[in-house]
């Protein structure tokens, strides 16, 4: 129970941390020098969820980098859907991505594809760095 908790917090801080990187980066690309960046608090447990990738990893270990990065990317748009459809259905989704050519239900884009799956391979070693049995 102390090796999980370990890794969903590792996952969790890491996660948050990285959106606001993103998402200050974005603020870039706008023209706001300011870089202000933002998460929510929901994506705390959200990201935290990443620490179940041990099952997956062992399943897939053998496999290539960007097959192991696409099947991450797979389960991590599956997480961020239903997340994001239970969030939306009580009104407090911190996104919206309706705007974007490729979404699908508002809740996650299809053209993230790259970015998740580097964020899962970027898991991946954030949980292997903590014990993966």
């Amino acid at each position: 129970m102390k090796l999980f908790i370990k890794r969903f917090l590792r996952c969790a801080v890491a996660g948050c941390l990285w959106e606001c990187l993103w998402t200050g980066v974005c603020s870039f690309l706008q023209k706001d020098y300011r870089l202000l960046c933002r998460t929510s608090l929901w994506m705390f447990p959200i990201y935290g969820l990443a620490c179940f990738i041990c099952p997956v990893y062992h399943c897939i270990k053998k496999h290539c980098l960007f097959f192991r990065g696409f099947v991450y990317a797979v389960f991590i748009f599956i997480g961020e859907y239903i997340s994001g459809i239970i969030l939306k259905s009580h009104a407090i989704c911190p996104w919206n991505y309706e705007h974007a050519k490729l979404n699908i239900d508002g809740v996650i884009r299809l053209d993230y594809l790259p970015a998740w799956m580097a964020a899962g391979l970027l898991f991946e070693r954030i949980v292997l760095k903590t014990g993966c049995d």
